[in-house]
C-alpha cells in the first residue's frame, strides 16, 4: 500500500491586536491621579494599569501577523487630520445601578473622532475583517467590576464626580499587539500611522 507523504497543515501563528489612538504621558498621570483614590475605597474592582489604558478604536482579535503591513496601509487611506480630545468625568457601563465597567469619559472634538472610527472600520472592512455591530462610545476603561464588595463606596465617589481633566491633541492611531501574561497585558506599538489631511 502505497503511503501518503502530504504532511499536516501547519497552523499559522497568530497575534492579539488592536487599534488605538494613545494616550500622552500627561493624561496617563492625571488617570493615576483619578483612580488612586477610588482604589483605596476597597472596592472588588479589576483596576487597569494606567500604562496600558488607550483610547480603542477597534479590536481586531487573533490575526494573522502578514496582515499588519495590509493594515497599516488601509489605515494611512484614511483621511482625518489631528484634532482636540479631553479626558473628563467619571461613568460606569451599563449604568451606575449595575456597574459592570468602570470609566473616563472622553469630550472635545468627539464628531471627528466618531469619524476617524468611522474610517478605521471602513479600512479593516476593506481587507476583510467584520465591521463592529454595536455603536462607539468613546472611553477610557479605568476598571472592571469583580464583585459587591464596597461597592456602594465607589458608585457614591463616581457620582460625586471629580475636577481634574486633561486636554490632547489625537496626532496618530497606532496598532498594537496585546500579549497577556499572569502579570497582566503586554503592549507593542507594531505601526503607528500619523494622521493628516488628505488632499
Amino acid at each position: 500500500m502505497k503511503m501518503s507523504l502530504t504532511s499536516p497543515a501547519i497552523k499559522r501563528e497568530t497575534m492579539r491586536t488592536f487599534i488605538a489612538v494613545p494616550l500622552p504621558h500627561d493624561c496617563r498621570e492625571m488617570l493615576g491621579r483619578i483612580q488612586r483614590p477610588m482604589r483605596s475605597l476597597g472596592a472588588d474592582i479589576r483596576w487597569t494599569s494606567i500604562a496600558s489604558i488607550h483610547l480603542t478604536l477597534k479590536f481586531l482579535g487573533e490575526i494573522d501577523p502578514s496582515l499588519v503591513p495590509e493594515l497599516a496601509a488601509a489605515l494611512r487611506s484614511i483621511a482625518a487630520a489631528p484634532f482636540g480630545l479631553c479626558l473628563r468625568g467619571l461613568g460606569a457601563f451599563p449604568n451606575l445601578h449595575n456597574p459592570r465597567v468602570i470609566w473616563c469619559g472622553v469630550e472635545g472634538e468627539t464628531g471627528k473622532l466618531a469619524l476617524l472610527q468611522t474610517g478605521v472600520q471602513t479600512a479593516c472592512v476593506s481587507i476583510g475583517f467584520q465591521r463592529d455591530t454595536r455603536p462607539f462610545h468613546p472611553h477610557l476603561t479605568l476598571g472592571r467590576v469583580n464583585g459587591k464588595r464596597d461597592l456602594q463606596l465607589l458608585l457614591d465617589y463616581i457620582r460625586i464626580g471629580t475636577e481634574l481633566e486633561s486636554a490632547f491633541t489625537a496626532g496618530c492611531v497606532n496598532i498594537y499587539r496585546s500579549e497577556l501574561t499572569p502579570r497582566g497585558a503586554i503592549y507593542t506599538i507594531l505601526e503607528s500611522v500619523a494622521l493628516k489631511e488628505r488632499q
